[in-house]
């Protein structure tokens, strides 16, 4: 484990306060169009990349000829894999440019997508699975985010709250898009129909971004610069600094695993509590809540700290499986526990890119979000074959329970951030008040 990067001056949300010219200057906020573009390549990125597979693993594991466990093993593996490459990438974004960085990962994430397609056998179709996620890296929301910060810093932590809005659509999208497609396609001809919408539709929009970034990255480096004002939010004392991303990377790694056990099996979860076929239908309503957090973020949680909204955020994911557990089959359970579940990931998805910023500043904030991208996918990759494990060897009540236990760790490990932020503001303000 690394050490956390030096926390820095400033957090990007108040880059421009006590600059009038940051203040003013146009291009120190990203532009909507550019935040838009963002949202439409994170919606097709995860949609192709990831909330796809699941409906197509029974295809692929009769025709290949290999069981379901199996083929969410190699996904657990090329998570892995994918999880010791984030670093790297989140230092790249920061040394090269996020948009030159999410450029080459939609060729790489097209090429991978068309290699699984045309995979003749389990071995090679692994290896273009790794393939696929290892590219997902460069492309996905840790990268974007940077590119926000890279593109706009003024107001990065709204703009990152809108992009996040945007993509929230993702698996409202490509669920029901993926098993519609696949009632008239193969799922070859599916996945190559998606590394098209990567190559057509995603590349021309980050190599735009390339462009954006230079034109703006002169300007930029000047504003934050001269914007980075001692304001008093970070973590003076090294050790807490240290003990705060620990706890950071903790709590992303929990939430990791929850999301990714649940959002992989999501359909075929719903169907083995009771739902039957109705479970694809009743899933879209995922979709809508985590947009829904977010727009209800964005309108109400301008003066609420990232702190408190990670700890709500973790809150909601536990509170949902719970409800789960509890009251299927019985459908407003269900939905309940989807809404709960939908805007818990929702805001997780905002914090995953605002807390950093809070905590630290924006200094080396690609590289920090790298780690907190390899906490995440490290638990994930073994989350969709441990819960298809659990579900097979013991029940789904088992599987349920152990999934809410794992859910509240990451409320804990986000509430000692909390009680961290809550000392320090009480010993600011006895010493002003002496």
């Amino acid at each position: 484990m690394a050490h956390a990067p030096a926390p820095a001056a400033c957090e990007t949300a108040a880059w421009g306060q006590g600059n009038p010219t940051a203040m003013h200057a146009p291009d120190a906020k990203a532009p909507p169009l550019a935040i838009w573009a963002l949202g439409l390549t994170q919606i097709v990125g995860y949609g192709t990349l990831y909330y796809s597979f699941s409906i197509l693993v029974p295809a692929m594991a009769a025709e290949l000829r290999f069981s379901e466990q199996w083929a969410f093993a190699a996904l657990s593996v090329a998570l892995l894999l994918d999880s010791l490459l984030a670093p790297t990438a989140g230092r790249w974004a920061d040394r090269f440019g996020a948009g030159r960085v999410m450029t080459v990962g939609s060729l790489a994430a097209a090429a991978a997508l068309a290699a699984c397609a045309l995979a003749p056998e389990r071995i090679s179709f692994a290896a273009a699975l790794v393939a696929m996620e290892l590219a997902s890296c460069f492309v996905l929301y840790a990268t974007a985010f940077v590119a926000i910060v890279q593109i706009g810093p003024l107001f990065a932590q709204r703009s990152i709250t809108h992009l996040t809005l945007i993509a929230g659509f993702a698996s409202t999208l490509f669920w029901p898009l993926t098993t519609a497609l696949h009632a008239h396609l193969t799922w070859r001809e599916v996945y190559l129909v998606f590394a098209a919408l990567n190559l057509l539709l995603c590349l021309p929009i980050h190599a735009w971004l390339l462009r954006l970034s230079r034109r703006r990255g002169a300007l930029l480096s000047a504003q934050s610069d001269a914007s980075a004002v001692e304001r008093g939010h970070e973590l003076a004392d090294p050790a807490k600094v240290q003990l705060a991303f620990l706890l950071m990377l903790a709590g992303f790694a929990l939430e990791g695993f929850v999301l990714s056990a649940v959002l992989i099996h999501m359909v075929p979860l719903l169907g083995a509590v009771g739902l039957g076929a109705a479970a694809a239908l009743v899933s879209t309503l995922f979709g809508p809540s985590q947009v829904a957090s977010r727009l209800i973020n964005m309108v109400f949680g301008g003066r609420l700290r990232q702190t408190v909204l990670a700890v709500i955020a973790a809150s909601l994911l536990a509170g949902g499986l719970t409800v789960l557990a509890t009251g299927a089959p019985w459908m407003p359970g269900v939905i309940a526990f989807l809404v709960l579940f939908g805007l818990g990931s929702g805001l997780t998805s905002i914090v995953g890119g605002t807390l950093p910023l809070e905590l630290f500043g924006p200094q080396g904030y690609g590289a920090r979000l790298g780690w907190i991208s390899a906490a995440r996918q490290f638990s994930s990759a073994f989350a969709p074959f441990a819960l298809a494990l659990v579900m097979a060897q013991a029940s789904v009540a088992v599987s349920l329970w152990s999934l809410v236990g794992v859910a509240a760790m990451g409320v804990a490990a986000f509430a000692g951030i909390a009680l961290l932020g809550a000392r320090r503001g009480n010993r600011r303000r006895i010493t002003k008040a002496g």
